[in-house]
């Protein structure tokens, strides 16, 4: 049977290497039972390039998380994604001899891995429009050469450090804190300014930003001192961080529930984020309140706990918007307020409940952070027994026979108790469903039990 010509080779090779890890791992399953010459040329192709990837990411695993933007959105030290693959094209045609020694797991492996990051620092110096190519602003594209080929002259330092990244984050001993200042040295052997290079490569392995000052502090016997950090070469990563509380807390205070409603799942990130920054700030560092830094971080706290409080308040009066009171005659004038069993089991009203009270629920920790825990430990004990009380006098209308709709006036209580779920009154809740349970058949099919689930 015919193989594949040389043009479809070509093509196929082009084509895989702009595939996605998880789309050659999908063509790689699609093609795998395939019989036939083509199938299996096709197989090997795509063998070819996954080990190639694999070689890849030993070799630029220093510097491969700097290839994308930080998910927080915190400034870093950030390369084009196109420059990844060019830079290893080039760095692999120079050294194609030692390809082979990837594939191994030991020692001789990783000194290949740190000769090919000194083959693409000398490629990005002398070829540098092959790695990069001219295009948009100049000045940042010299600026990002030159961070490129210093961080790849300082790959061999980072690729030493990485293993004990997870040590330094936790409760370092005194010879790991010495390893970590050592490594530090080295690398400003290398670069003038290497030790803030190479932190610049270990926070790029840190999803949660705030951790880099677990290891800054740990730099120096004075890191820990606002006045030494601040004049020192790695305040930007403070400076990152604070920068980030403050666009944050920008967008809290921005936060209008009844209009945004849709981004209450992106107001709860983002206070548990400032929350966790702000938290880290006050173990790692002591602030002098009159600084800079420290100003910024006390208007902060100030703007999100008063916005914070709003939206506590805001959580009560939507709870009564969604499950409405009304008058009812009980005997002559006397009367007495009772749930409004017509009143929408979804919709716009239930819909900002459920939204502000599972911020209510998940708002625990920065509450604490930002002084407003006593507060919404009060409106959550208030709000579960005026929730708890408007599905029993349900429950007894029901059972009353005063529902003139008894699955709606179910599904009134199924809102009920997702209310409850949203703010962790998980007993009650399930008390309520309970009762439900007995008074008549539940509202499974309702939306408030699909939003529930």
């Amino acid at each position: 049977m015919a193989g594949l010509s040389v043009a479809h080779r070509v093509a196929l090779t082009a084509l895989l290497a702009g595939c996605p890890d998880a789309a050659l791992r999908a063509v790689s399953a699609a093609v795998a039972p395939m019989g036939g010459g083509r199938a299996a040329e096709l197989r090997m192709l795509i063998g070819e390039e996954s080990r190639d990837r694999l070689r890849r990411a030993k070799v630029l695993a220093p510097l491969a998380p700097m290839f994308r933007v930080r998910a927080d959105g915190i400034a870093a030290m950030v390369f084009p994604p196109h420059v990844l693959p060019r830079l290893w094209r080039a760095a692999r045609e120079r050294e194609p001899d030692l390809l082979i020694h990837l594939d191994q797991d030991d020692p001789s492996a990783t000194a290949v891995a740190d000769r090919f990051c000194q083959a693409a620092a000398l490629v990005v110096r002398d070829q540098p429009d092959l790695v990069w190519p001219p295009g948009g602003d100049e000045t940042a594209r010299q600026a990002g050469l030159a961070d490129l080929a210093a961080c790849l002259d300082l790959a061999h330092l980072a690729r030493r450090g990485l293993p004990s990244l997870e040590i330094w984050l936790k409760r370092p001993d005194g010879d790991q804190i010495a390893e970590l200042r050592l490594l530090l040295k080295d690398c400003a052997g290398v670069h003038v300014d290497g030790a803030q290079r190479v932190l610049e490569m270990l926070f790029a392995h840190l999803q949660d930003a705030v951790l880099i000052l677990r290891i800054v502090i740990q730099t120096s016997l004075a890191a820990g001192r606002e006045g030494f950090l601040s004049e020192s070469e790695l305040a930007g990563f403070v400076e990152r961080l604070i920068a980030g509380v403050d666009v944050r807390a920008r967008k809290i205070e921005a936060f209008r529930p009844g209009a945004d409603l849709d981004h209450v799942e992106t107001v709860i990130a983002d206070l548990n984020w400032c929350a966790g920054v702000l938290g880290e700030l006050d173990v790692t560092l002591t602030l002098n309140p009159q600084s800079v830094w420290g100003k910024s971080v006390r208007d902060a706290r100030v703007a999100i706990a008063r916005r914070l409080s709003g939206l506590l308040r805001a959580a009560d009066k939507a709870v009564d918007d969604a499950l409405p009171l009304e008058r009812v005659q009980i005997a002559g004038r006397m009367t007495r307020k009772a749930p409004r069993l017509a009143a929408p089991v979804d919709g716009p009203a239930a819909d900002a409940a459920l939204s502000l009270l599972k911020l209510v629920g998940s708002a625990r920790g920065p509450a604490s952070t930002f002084g407003c825990e006593a507060d919404r430990k009060t409106l959550v004990a208030a709000l579960t027994d005026r929730l708890s009380d408007h599905a029993d006098q349900t429950l007894r209308m029901i059972n009353d026979g005063e529902a003139e709709d008894e699955t709606h006036a179910l599904g009134l209580v199924e809102l009920v108790a997702v209310c409850l779920d949203h703010i962790d009154a998980v007993e009650p809740a399930r008390t309520v469903r309970r009762r439900a349970a007995v008074a008549g058949a539940p509202a499974k099919g309702s939306e408030a039990s699909s939003r529930a689930a």
